[in-house]
């Protein structure tokens, strides 16, 4: 049989939040103030929101709505549809939207599974498509359709996913973990290589190992001035992320050479310069584009004497990290110390034939727990979709046809 398929508006509610921002005046740090809902809040509760860091007095509630205990909030373009279940009352903005059951036609946890469902957000995927900006709105969310089963069936599915997602969860968990553990042993490995003297190992400053160059001023790099091919224009994330693929600016031959002194060359090493990325670090490589760097990035020529794979692996290292951080001082957004004070950080340093041999030793701690990782990382990808999978399933219908047949086969037996 078949589940009738309704309209969400026709069981909820649905009605978007207040303002962007309640009035700073709104804001207070009483603990016994009104809720303020935001993103942050959210994604850090998991299935229910019961209370928020920040707060705003009654007042604040003209400039917002007021969602209730039991209420649905979705949001509306970070998390993309993603739905919350309130455990607590407060305030929500324009970011949000809220669902308001009409009665008890519906489980709670019922819906709370199938609008995080494959099942819904293909229908939020579709209803939105050709948008430039992908944002929920009323008149979306209210026509999707969802099945509408009796309520001891919602109550039985329930169960069965409740049973099942602990289950995944569980596995994720570890997996997670063991994932985590693989990065923490090349990190180990790291500082295990860069923390002892070994035979010939001799301290040198680090501006006596290679030239620092720091990215030009953001005035003299503006977006008016970049064109769609030409010179490229490496940026922070190619830095952080230690790849140089997507570039998405460039210069022309006149503000190149004006820039040439930020030219970044095969065998130099870029670094992140500020927030909680500083000193990440990749190697430009053969064939990499010609280019400049941009304002984030510091450049490093590292000397003929020195391998600057055993370079990069050094500012890899926690040692390093450590240093560099507690030189950005306590900023909320540390930013690499000027240069004076990098090129007097100590560093211990081999002979080149020795960096060559410890650089092939990393190379391959580095190449094994990569493979290790990869196979956590297929395996959480596994879990994810095995529960899209399910949850797919259970609102066609095919969960629970396909347990009460197994059920049957058994009770024949």
């Amino acid at each position: 049989m078949e589940w009738p398929l309704v309209r969400l508006d026709s069981l909820y509610g649905i009605a978007r939040g207040g303002s962007p921002r309640p009035i700073k005046n709104y804001i207070t740090d009483d603990s016994d103030g009104i809720n303020w809902i935001k993103i942050g809040d959210a994604t850090a509760s998991g299935k229910y929101i019961y209370e928020t860091k920040q707060k705003i007095i009654p007042e604040g509630i003209q400039r917002s709505r007021f969602v209730n205990e039991g209420d649905f909030i979705l949001s509306n373009s970070m998390s993309f549809g993603r739905p919350y279940i309130m455990a607590t009352t407060g305030c929500i903005h324009d970011g949000w939207l809220v669902l308001s059951a009409k009665d008890d036609s519906i489980d709670q946890d019922f819906l709370y599974h199938i609008l995080g469902s494959p099942f819904v957000f293909q229908q939020f995927d579709s209803l939105a498509a050709g948008s430039t900006v992908r944002n929920l709105n009323i008149d979306l969310v209210s026509g999707v359709k969802i099945p509408l089963l009796p309520l001891e069936e919602q109550k039985r599915i329930v169960a069965i996913l409740d049973q099942v997602f602990a289950d995944i969860e569980q596995a994720r968990a570890k997996t997670e973990q063991n994932l985590k553990n693989a990065r923490e042993l090349f990190e180990s490995y790291l500082q295990q290589v860069f923390s002892q003297r070994g035979e010939g190992w001799a301290e040198k400053k680090w501006g006596d190992v290679c030239k620092f160059v720091r990215g030009p001023f953001g005035g003299s790099l503006k977006k008016s001035m970049f064109k769609e091919e030409g010179f490229a224009v490496y940026e922070q994330k190619h830095a952080i992320h230690d790849h140089i693929e997507q570039l998405r600016y460039f210069v022309d031959d006149q503000k190149f050479e004006e820039m040439r002194r930020f030219e970044v060359k095969p065998g130099e090493l870029i670094m992140s310069c500020s927030g909680v990325t500083l000193g990440r670090v990749s190697v430009i490589p053969e064939g990499a584009p010609q280019g400049i760097i941009n304002q984030a990035l510091l450049k490093l020529t590292p000397n003929e004497d020195i391998n600057v794979h055993f370079l990069k692996y050094w500012v890899r290292s926690k040692i390093f990290q450590d240093i560099i951080f507690e030189h950005a001082g306590g900023a909320a957004i540390p930013n690499v110390p000027a240069a004076k004070i990098l090129k007097e950080i100590i560093l211990l340093i081999p002979s080149i034939d020795e960096q060559n041999a410890v650089v092939n030793e990393i190379d391959l701690i580095l190449l094994e727990t990569s493979k290790v990782a990869d196979i956590y990382r297929t395996k959480i990808e596994s879990l994810d979709e095995l529960k899209n999978s399910i949850l797919q399933k259970a609102f066609s219908g095919e969960l629970t046809k396909t347990l009460d047949g197994d059920t049957n086969k058994g009770a024949a037996v």
